[in-house]
């Protein structure tokens, strides 16, 4: 397992990660919507929050749930690198959900529902912002 406790932040990573944030995706904006304000059952997400060498797109610490939104760029030239970071940031205990854009844009329902599942709760609720 990766040791990271008692690392400090990489002053670069930190900056890239505030960066991400200014400057989100349209999909990361939309997701963005159902999971800030502890929306999602009261559990709290971050976003663009800095996991080693690695930005996660969203985290919830407490549920050591990570969610990585998957756009145009996710192509078959990604897969090892988007392999390679995933089992990084599970080796820390989190696991791992991969979203892709055309999914958020098309079946946010159904994205909420999978986090929702994930996090062990019922999505009876409509998530709709």
């Amino acid at each position: 397992m990766p040791n990271i406790v008692g690392v400090r932040r990489d002053p670069i990573v930190t900056a890239k990660a505030r960066e991400l944030r200014v400057n989100q995706t349209s999909a990361e904006e939309r997701l963005w919507s159902i999971l800030r304000a502890k929306q999602l059952g009261g559990y709290k997400f971050r976003r663009q929050h800095a996991i080693g060498q690695y930005i996660a797109d969203f985290v919830c610490l407490s549920a050591r749930l990570v969610i990585e939104v998957d756009g145009a760029t996710h192509g078959d030239e990604r897969k090892a690198a988007d392999a390679k970071r995933t089992a990084f940031i599970e080796e820390l205990g989190y696991k791992v959900i991969r979203v892709g854009n055309t999914e958020i844009f098309e079946n946010l329902d159904g994205v909420w529902e999978d986090i929702a599942s994930e996090l062990g709760l019922f999505a009876e609720s409509d998530p709709s912002p």
